[in-house]
Formats: C-alpha cells, sequence, structure tokens
C-alpha cells in the first residue's frame, strides 16, 4: 500500500476515471477534482480513500482551494496527474468560432496552468519538500490531425508547460513528466470507431485502446522515485496512424 497522495483532475470519467480508481486500489489517497460533483461521487464509490473535490479547473479560486482542502486532509500532496481537457468539432480554422477557441484554452492551457500552478506551490512549500505533476499531453503534441487547430495548439503548449516546470522545479525536487496519449478509447475518442477524416481526404476506422493502459503507464510514471522521471511517455494505438501519419 503506497500511502502517498495524488489528485486527479477530470477524474469524472474516461482516463481520469481510470487513473484514479487504479491509484485507490494501490493504496493511494486520491482527490477527484471534476466540474460536476455526480461523475466524481460515481469514481469514489467504493473507495475510502477518495476526497471528492468539485472543482472548475479554470477557476483559479476554486482550485486553490481545492488544493488547500486535500493538503489539509493529507498533511501533503505528491503527485499531480493534469489530466483535465476538452476538444470541439475538427474543421478548418476559419470555421472555428472564438468561443470555441476559448473554451478549449480555458480548460486545456489555463485549467493546467491553474491545476500546475496549485500543485507546485504546495510542493514547495511541504516538508519534506517535493512532488510530482504528470501532464496530459497528446499525439497532437507532436502530430496534428486535420481540422484541429485549438486542441493541437493547445496540446503543443502542455509540452512548453512540463518543459518548463521540469527545469523550474529542480531546486524543489518537484518532477514534471507528460504522457502523449494516442486513441484511448474513451467518450471523447468515441468517433475513431466510427470512422474520422485522414490526412488524403479519406475518412477510416482507426484502432483503439482500453483507458486501463493508459491508467497503468501514469501509475508507473507517479511510482518512480523522485530521483528519476519519465519526461515523455507516448502510449498508443499500436497500428494507429501516427508513424507515417499525413
Amino acid at each position: 500500500m503506497s500511502g502517498k497522495s495524488i489528485l486527479v483532475t477530470g477524474a469524472g470519467s474516461g482516463i481520469g476515471r481510470a487513473a484514479a480508481r487504479l491509484f485507490l486500489d494501490r493504496g493511494w489517497r486520491v482527490g477527484l477534482i471534476g466540474r460536476r460533483p455526480a461523475p466524481l461521487e460515481e469514481t469514489a464509490q467504493g473507495y475510502g480513500a477518495a476526497l471528492v473535490l468539485p472543482c472548475d479547473v479554470t477557476d483559479a479560486q476554486a482550485v486553490g482551494a481545492a488544493f488547500a482542502k486535500a493538503a489539509g486532509e493529507w498533511g501533503r500532496v505528491d503527485a499531480l496527474f493534469n489530466n483535465a481537457g476538452t476538444n470541439v468539432p475538427g474543421k478548418p480554422i476559419d470555421e472555428i468560432s472564438v468561443e470555441e477557441w476559448r473554451q478549449v484554452c480555458d480548460i486545456n492551457i489555463t485549467g493546467m496552468f491553474l491545476a500546475a500552478r496549485a500543485a507546485f506551490g504546495q510542493m514547495r512549500r511541504q516538508d519534506p519538500m517535493g512532488g510530482r505533476i504528470i501532464n496530459n499531453g497528446s499525439i497532437s503534441a507532436h502530430v496534428p490531425r486535420p481540422g484541429s487547430v485549438p486542441y493541437t495548439m493547445s496540446k503543443h503548449a502542455v509540452t512548453g508547460l512540463t518543459r518548463t516546470l521540469s527545469l523550474d522545479g529542480r531546486p524543489f525536487d518537484i518532477a514534471c513528466g507528460q504522457i502523449d496519449i494516442g486513441n484511448a478509447l474513451t467518450d471523447m475518442a468515441e468517433r475513431m470507431i466510427r470512422g474520422v477524416p485522414q490526412a488524403d481526404g479519406s475518412t477510416a476506422v482507426e484502432p483503439v485502446i482500453n483507458a486501463a493502459i493508459i491508467a497503468d503507464a501514469v501509475l508507473h510514471m507517479a511510482e518512480l522515485p523522485l530521483e528519476a522521471n519519465v519526461q515523455f511517455m507516448t502510449v498508443m494505438a499500436t497500428k494507429m496512424p501516427f508513424i507515417g501519419r499525413g
């Protein structure tokens, strides 16, 4: 049993739920962050070590309060899985509304920043100092899909956050890594099994993998000693069009 503590954003569904439950199964104390209480309660069902923390990750005050509550409950925060994210339907840039752009940026960039900021501040102040931040990137941080300007830009920004925190965290024993995921079967990726646009103009069904595989990878990253770090990990469906995309 670990006895360590982690906060997971976007814990009410998909990869966040799968990761949160795996950490709970392995003896971690887990803070569940998400906008809606009901899905968080569903994730927590049957787990006494789960702490439900309803919170909009785009609200700086709410994020700060969630981290303060977790730290007050546990005495420290050992890790953050900075997972919450969103997307909009794929289309050319001139068909993307400013409101859609801002929605993606608010969650995928500002939300990531605010959660990382709160985690970094807590980890820097606690005794003993230190911890680990794991950002959920995407294979879109490397290679875009057609019509994905807001999402792809946001995930490139996450890579910049990861690299900078890796540097800035060194004096405080804060490690930061990123997991770049390809076609894990969640509600967001369900369209892959129905067919999605390809770079050559065709539409094709793509292979997917179970979100539990991603949860295993995140757990591996989190359980490393702080003197070791997975800087970037790509976990993807083996036969999906990523290598050679375009």
